[in-house]
């Protein structure tokens, strides 16, 4: 079973994917995490992150290993992230890699902002997850305070908005809803109500699978 998670910064899809992936057995692909260390590393070499070339022969050479530096998860990575996602070398690049993961044998959990429509659009079940700019701004303000850093409101929305705008407007791959993608919306959810409503999701889609087979 592969399950495809999209969605926009901060709306909760990876705490649900995971969540998901362990209820499930599952292994799970934070596929930002690949986008992060590309920027993270151009910064490490001091290269433009808006270089198309450069970010995609990093992308080509880039070890699975740095997948698990914490600094991944910062806000700078983040940003960093949206600047090399645009670029179609990087995409490429990262294909394949993604692809690979999904086939796993008894399939995967992966999110991201274009799983359902251009890395895995044959997967078995969909979600779009999402949430107001207001609500993803206040998630990701909070958690940038338990960390300790002091942020304003008010230019955390600006820069979620901003990448909105950015990953809805690339011209490779832009962050859609798939046609065939059940909407959630968290926006007035805690994680467990998430949690129960994309499940809930996941079981439906199993049993028209199931009775599609038997037909």
């Amino acid at each position: 079973m592969i399950i495809a998670i999209d969605g926009p910064a901060a709306a909760g899809k990876g705490t649900l994917a995971e969540r998901i992936a362990r209820h499930y057995s599952l292994p799970y692909l934070d596929t930002g995490l690949l986008y992060r260390a590309i920027g993270r590393e151009m910064a490490e070499r001091g290269l433009d992150p808006d270089d198309a070339a450069a970010a995609g022969a990093v992308a080509a050479a880039l070890d699975p290993a740095r997948l698990a530096d914490p600094e991944l998860r910062g806000h700078a990575a983040g940003e960093l992230a949206s600047r090399v996602a645009v670029h179609p070398p990087v995409r490429a690049a990262l294909l394949d890699f993604q692809r690979r993961f999904a086939a796993r044998p008894g399939g995967a959990v992966l999110d991201g902002r274009d799983i359902g429509t251009a890395i895995v659009p044959e997967a078995d079940v969909k979600i779009y997850v999402t949430a107001s700019p207001e609500v993803r701004a206040r998630r990701r303000t909070d958690e940038l305070a338990r960390k300790g850093r002091q942020v304003e409101f008010p230019r955390i929305l600006a820069e979620i908005r901003e990448r909105d705008k950015r990953d809805s407007g690339r011209a490779v791959a832009p962050l859609r809803q798939a046609p065939d993608a059940a909407l959630l919306d968290t926006t007035d959810k805690d994680i467990d109500t998430a949690f129960r409503a994309a499940v809930d999701i996941i079981e439906k889609a199993r049993a028209e699978r199931e009775k599609r087979a038997s037909l």
